[in-house]
């Protein structure tokens, strides 16, 4: 089952359960960088799930032009002639943008996929390395099928919240404990002095003797 998408300024080509919002909305894609070669386009269109072999033979035969012609049906691409023109290889080059952009989300390849117009070996790669996730058969093509479970994961992985872990704080460190002041001393009692000495008692003077009388002379 297929359907389109109306055109804007920028392109975006997708299927019935991309949703725009997706990767879309927060992802500029790069424009097409030039002309698929017929080799590059053939790959986009084997890649894709489209019935073709990858040559470089011009995109003149029957097997090519019908799968174009299938491409411009599903993504509703006038005029349907299986002529890869302008508007035809605009509308691949950004489905693999998506596609890329989808795998870098959900496989976090390091380093990522570049967002470019080409399925080559390296998205060719992830895509398996997404089959093999997923336990599906591993044939590098992002079929339809394919397509709507990667957009389905990248939903889920878009949506997951990334929050980092809350850093536990180290514990407080405990205060030394307040050191306990020495007691104060007590003052040693103040020495009583030793009594002041009484003087000694002036001495008393011996009496001043009495002179004799003067003896009288004899008559």
């Amino acid at each position: 089952m297929w359907c389109g998408l109306r055109t804007s300024s920028v392109i975006i080509a997708t299927t019935c359960l991309i949703s725009a919002s997706l990767v879309i909305s927060n992802t500029t894609f790069a424009a097409r960088q030039r002309n698929y070669t017929p080799q590059e386009f053939r790959s986009v269109l084997r890649g894709l799930g489209y019935n073709v072999k990858v040559t470089n033979e011009p995109l003149t035969d029957a097997e090519t032009k019908q799968a174009i012609s299938e491409f411009q049906k599903g993504y509703k691409i006038t005029p349907v002639d299986g002529i890869a023109g302008p508007k035809t290889q605009d509308f691949a080059a950004n489905i693999i943008q998506i596609l890329q952009a989808n795998l870098n989300v959900v496989l976090k390849p390091n380093p990522p996929l570049p967002r470019d117009q080409f399925y080559d070996s390296k998205t060719e790669a992830a895509i398996r390395e997404f089959q093999k996730k997923h336990q599906l058969e591993e044939t590098g093509i992002a079929n339809l099928a394919l397509r709507q479970k990667l957009n389905e994961e990248a939903k889920k992985a878009i949506s997951k919240p990334t929050t980092s872990p809350t850093p536990t704080t180290s514990p407080t460190p405990t205060t030394s404990p307040t050191p306990t002041t020495s007691p104060t001393p007590t003052t040693s009692p103040t020495p009583t002095t030793s009594p002041t000495p009484t003087t000694s008692p002036t001495p008393t003077t011996s009496p001043t003797p009495t002179t004799s009388p003067t003896p009288t002379t004899s008559p």
